[in-house]
């Protein structure tokens, strides 16, 4: 069973808000009308991404008895909104933190590995809607709708997934990679292409190639 603190919900909020600003300003410039705009449709994909991803982390710490907690870090927060405005988005506005005497590698890598496949699945997810909707859209304001949130939500969920398994600092590449050289390989490889085809050839292209168009 999930428990909350009032300080980690807190801190969750203000991440999800701060982080979402972030991509939308990636995504569009300083352009203030245009942030309006397209915040919120980014933050569904950053709802799911980046809520989902930390409660990954969460749920599988206490599968274990563990005992963890969402802290906001305020210095990574500054951080990626300076780098938004450079076209990217530095994405470490805070982590869970878990709490225990001693803990395995492979445990932890365990726990660390969660978030990013939450990240991979999502990514898979809204890819997948985003295919089903595409032939409708032509003629759907709705599917329109839907299908740009999707695209969207597959764009920041891989791109998430691959930044997180960077074998860097804290972020849950580097405990990967101590835990699994072979899983770290797999799932980065995996985030990797999705992430690279996001910014090659565009979701459209993606999901023209799964239709056959």
């Amino acid at each position: 069973m999930f428990k909350f603190t009032l300080s980690e919900i807190r801190d969750l909020i203000i991440a999800f808000i701060v982080i979402s600003l972030c991509f939308a300003i990636a995504n569009v410039g300083r352009d203030a009308n245009a942030i309006l705009s397209i915040l919120p449709i980014i933050m569904v994909g950053v709802g799911a991404g980046f809520i989902l991803h930390e409660l990954g982390h969460k749920f599988i710490s206490m599968k274990y008895g563990y005992w963890a907690e969402f802290k906001l870090w305020p210095q990574g927060l500054i951080f990626a909104l300076v780098t938004s405005f450079f076209g990217f988005v530095f994405a470490a506005p805070g982590a869970v933190y878990t709490y225990a005497n001693y803990m395995t590698d492979e445990i932890n890598g365990k726990i660390s590995i969660a978030g990013p496949i939450v990240n991979i699945i999502l990514a898979l997810v809204f890819l997948g809607i985003a295919t089903a909707v595409y032939p409708s859209a032509f003629t759907s304001e709705t599917s329109v709708l839907i299908y740009i949130i999707c695209s969207a939500g597959y764009s920041i969920n891989s791109f998430l997934a691959v930044f997180n398994l960077l074998p860097i600092g804290n972020l849950d590449g580097s405990k990967v990679f101590t835990w699994n050289i072979g899983i770290w390989i797999a799932t980065i490889a995996i985030a990797g292409i999705l992430t690279a085809a996001s910014m090659t050839i565009g979701v459209e292209g993606i999901v023209r190639l799964i239709l056959g168009f």
